[in-house]
């Protein structure tokens, strides 16, 4: 399994692999043709409150993860979904919309995969 991360205003490249948008909202001033997204998976986003509670704020980046993991815990099926994707694909990339790279909710959303695919059944 190989999931990297790639902001979506960034130039698509052919070896980009499945392009996998994980926003709830689609990305402002971006067509669906420029942005070449392949699966758009909105329910494995973070809950409205929790992205706004959030915004980005690398002082609140370890309790992010923690409650986003507990909604991810709560979607089963979405979870099945992407680890049946992790499975098919060789190259996933998780495209984002925004300008933070680091604490974004794509990156705990690889962090959550990463870490539980190898001891979890699918």
């Amino acid at each position: 399994m190989a999931i990297t991360l790639k902001r979506i205003y960034d130039k698509p490249e052919d070896e980009d692999g499945l392009r996998v948008l994980v926003e709830r909202l689609w990305p402002r001033g971006l067509s669906k043709k420029d942005a070449k997204v392949d699966l758009w998976v909105k329910d494995a986003a973070p809950s409205t409150e929790l992205r706004k509670w959030f915004g980005h704020d690398a002082s609140k980046w370890k309790e992010f993860r923690k409650r986003y993991y507990e909604e991810l815990e709560n979607k089963p099926d979405v979870v099945g979904k992407l680890r049946e994707i992790l499975k098919r694909d060789e190259q996933i990339i998780f495209v984002f919309a925004s300008r933070e790279r680091k604490y974004n909710n794509s990156a705990a959303l690889k962090e959550y995969l990463e870490s539980r695919t190898d001891n979890q059944a699918a």
